[in-house]
Parts: C-alpha cells; structure tokens; sequence
C-alpha cells in the first residue's frame, strides 16, 4: 500500500465523477462521519496507490476519521473529508486567495487565514529571477496554490501551475474580496456549476475567485453588481439549491 498526502482539490472546470469504489462503504459516501469512524478497510487494496486528504488518517489496515464531516470521494483514488470551518488547513494543491504581509530578501510573507503566514518565494513566478523579481505592497489580495504543507513548518506557495506556467495566478486587482466559511468555497466551486452563480451568471457579468481557504473575491464594472454578487453568495451558505435561486431572484428584482 503506498499512500500520498494529497487533499483532493476543486476547481471550476472540474467534473466531479458520480463513481463509488467498489471497496468502500456505499453509506459513507458522502454522509457526515465523526472521529473514529473507520470508512476503508485497505487489506483488501495491495498494490493500490491511494492519496489521503484532510480529516483522515492510516491505523494499520484502516482508513479512520480525525474530523467530523463529509466523506467524498474522487475518481481515481482521492478520498477526504470536508467540513465547514472558518480556519484554513493548508494542503498541498489547493489555490487559494492570500494577502501579502511583508516582503524580504527571497520570499514574500502572505497571510492564508492559517495557523502561520505562508512563504511565496520571489522566484515563484512564470520566468522568475532576480532581475525581475515583482513587487507588491502590503496588502495586495493574490491567487496562489499551495507547493509545501508539511507539519510544524510554514506553508509554501507559487503563482504557477504544475508546469510553470502563469495560468490564472497572481495579484487580483480592484474588486471586493470577503472571507466566508471553508464550506462556503468548496460548495462554490462544485461541479457542476453552484446554483447560486449558475443564476447569478445569466442575469449579470463579473468576475470572480474562490480560495479554498474561504476567501472569495469578486469583481465587475458596476459597484452594484459586486455587491449583489457578494451578499447572495454570503447569504447561499445555508440553503438548497432551489432557495438560492429563489434568493437570486428576489435580489434582482430590487435592483431593476
């Protein structure tokens, strides 16, 4: 059995596969579980790689739970448990929204609403080196991914994807950043599409980004859109799908 510490990570273009594993409970997948449970029996699983996410532990032959919430699973072989809490756990592969704090001579200091500030190495970049290392002031809202998260150390990050690349990482400019529940932002990024914005995006144009580390940042050319935009989303938490359209509906019809 080899075993890699992975949290499975959410993403907008994502789709997440409907897929159970034949060896895992049916009742556990996606129910609420509580410290202890054990959800996987890995006797059965030899020669399999499986990657753990947070909330779940190894004890000998069983897969148990260290945190109450919901198991997921995502095909292949991601398994985690997902809970709602306002302080973020850091985990390898996550983008998440970090303000930058302080700078020195090879990192930049950035708050992630962690147990500590994360490092973002000055190189960290597409085509980073020394001559043209970026400056920011203190305060500037950035799009990151998580590289390092190891115990007892700080966090360390990038503005690149897995191939070096820019992509969508970054300082985000302008707009309106406000900091929900971890819960909030993984039901934002779902797939498919969270109801909340799937009505929001047929009636109004914006742009936005969602951290998993409960950060959420929206931006548009009307003031009033922003705002629209970011009490529905603050407002969505607690309802089904049905109720955040009917919420959405009712939020426009005070705006026309």
């Amino acid at each position: 059995m080899v075993f890699e510490s992975d949290r499975a990570t959410v993403c907008l273009d994502r789709k997440m596969m409907e897929a159970k594993p034949s060896n895992l409970p049916k009742s556990f997948i996606d129910q609420p579980v509580v410290p202890g449970d054990v959800v996987l029996d890995l006797s059965s699983m030899a020669n399999q790689t499986i990657k753990l996410g947070g909330g779940l532990r190894q004890d000998c032959d069983a897969l148990s739970v260290m945190k109450s919430g919901k198991l997921r699973f995502l095909k292949p072989n991601k398994y985690w448990v997902e809970s709602s809490q306002k302080r973020y756990a850091p985990s390898v592969g996550d983008n998440i929204l970090g303000i930058m704090v302080d700078s020195k001579a090879d990192n930049f200091l950035v708050d992630i609403k962690g147990p500590a500030l994360a490092y973002l190495p000055v190189l960290a970049f597409e085509g980073g080196t020394r001559r043209n290392i970026p400056k920011f002031e203190v305060g500037t809202l950035l799009y990151v991914r998580v590289v390092k998260a190891n115990t007892g150390m700080n966090p360390e990050l990038s503005c690149t994807d897995a191939t070096g690349k820019a992509a969508e990482y970054g300082p985000l400019k302008d707009g309106y950043m406000f900091e929900s529940s971890t819960g909030l932002a993984r039901m934002l990024l779902n797939s498919p599409t969270c109801p909340v914005l799937e009505t929001l995006g047929k009636k109004l144009s914006f742009e936005i980004a969602v951290g998993l580390n409960g950060r959420v940042w929206v931006n548009a050319e009307d003031p009033s859109t922003v705002i629209l935009v970011s009490n529905a989303i603050m407002n969505s938490e607690s309802l089904s799908g049905m109720q955040q359209q009917i919420m959405v509906d009712k939020l426009l019809q005070r705006v026309q």
